[in-house]
């Protein structure tokens, strides 16, 4: 499925997949975003700034349930998992750092921490960068795998020139272990949105194979008005795919309303949109709460009603009112998009893809609005 699908966009992979007649992996990658089923791991020392992040990747703060804790219960030599509370197959796993002493075998702390069942890495530290570090990163790559990342986290009284004179020096590091093309990410763990995070999820987004990448997008939380572009983008790809699954195999409408597969489907796909895109009141409220502001601020910006509750009620009635607008010259229209073996069902695909790209709009664009109140409270 990987290799079928990487280095396509999404809307683009599904297509070239449902015209291959691959239908079975199109529904798994339908799955796969609709549970997000991603493994990150972070590697390194244990303290504040690496909590921070843990934390900050799911949305949480420090006093949050199921947040990481500066002083780890764990174990040191032993790894941790945290679970994402709205995305519960994102798992984020907590490696103890690499151990600095020699002589160092690479392959033993690889093994004893399964390196290569995550689908990256992220080996982060806040000092200086250790060789036997970039001794894992030269092995990993040795063996084909390309999502090992170097960040740098911040502490609370760090100056920028202050991590840049770090950075410097990681680099030496990196080229001194005879890294072709070293890279560090500078970030700090409070505010995501700042600094490089944004570029290391970008690369890492086009080293990932594109299913995987999607689904780490829509699992972590809406930090920028980019990650909210880029999350409706991708349900609306989501929502193709699961239109022209229904459109193959719901033939038989059910008056007005497509029928209840696409309303099941419907609920599930806005039902995690809504989650993606933090729209709930438990993460407007976190969101609050970090930026100082007011809770019922940020909640009035949703006027969509399902950003506030996705109801199936409400999802029904929006299938049968994009049921009943079809016209001969929209559907002929929208048909033009399909793929060839739901044309004969073409009902079924024109009102799920109306219905919940409409939907999806409007909610987008309420994130839009409250991400940009928070960022606007942030400066």
């Amino acid at each position: 499925m990987a290799d079928v699908l990487k280095g396509l966009n999404l809307l683009e992979t599904f297509k070239e997949t449902m015209e291959n007649n691959k239908l079975s992996d199109v529904k798994d990658a339908v799955e796969d975003l609709l549970i997000s089923r991603v493994n990150l791991a972070v590697v390194g020392d244990r303290g504040v700034e690496k909590a921070a992040f843990l934390n900050a990747l799911r949305g949480l703060g420090s006093q949050d349930e199921g947040a990481a804790l500066s002083s780890s219960p764990t174990p040191p030599e032993e790894l941790a998992v945290y679970p994402n509370p709205k995305h519960p197959d994102f798992r984020l796993w907590d490696l103890p750092p690499v151990p600095s002493a020699a002589p160092f075998d690479p392959d033993v702390y690889m093994d004893q921490f399964k390196f290569l069942r995550y689908n990256a890495v992220i080996m982060a530290f806040t000092q200086r960068l250790q060789p036997n570090s970039v001794a894992v990163f030269n092995n990993a790559r040795s063996l084909q795998r390309e999502t090992v990342y170097f960040t740098l986290l911040a502490s609370e009284g760090d100056t920028e020139k202050c991590l840049e004179e770090r950075r410097k020096t990681s680099l030496e590091v990196l080229k001194a272990e005879g890294v072709a093309l070293p890279k560090v990410y500078l970030v700090r763990p409070w505010t995501l949105d700042k600094l490089d995070f944004p570029g290391l999820l970008e690369d890492m987004g086009g080293d990932l194979p594109e299913i995987r990448a999607q689904a780490l997008l829509l699992a972590l939380p809406t930090l920028t008005l980019t990650l909210v572009s880029q999350k409706r983008d991708a349900f609306k790809a989501l929502v193709w795919a699961a239109a022209s699954l229904s459109g193959g195999v719901s033939a038989i409408p059910v008056p007005l309303v497509a029928s209840m597969l696409d309303a099941s489907m419907a609920v599930r796909i806005l039902t995690k949109a809504r989650a993606s895109l933090c729209l709930d009141d438990e993460s407007i409220e976190r969101l609050a709460q970090q930026r100082s502001m007011e809770p019922a601020k940020l909640k009035a910006l949703r006027t969509c009603n399902l950003s506030v509750e996705v109801i199936k009620g409400d999802v029904k009635k929006r299938l049968a009112a994009a049921e009943k607008e079809l016209t001969l010259g929209g559907s002929l229209l929208v048909e033009m998009a399909m793929p060839r073996h739901a044309r004969s069902a073409s009902r079924s695909f024109t009102t799920m893809l109306q219905a919940l790209n409409g939907a999806i709009e409007e909610m987008g664009a309420d994130a839009e609005k409250i991400v940009a109140a928070a960022i606007s409270e942030g400066k």
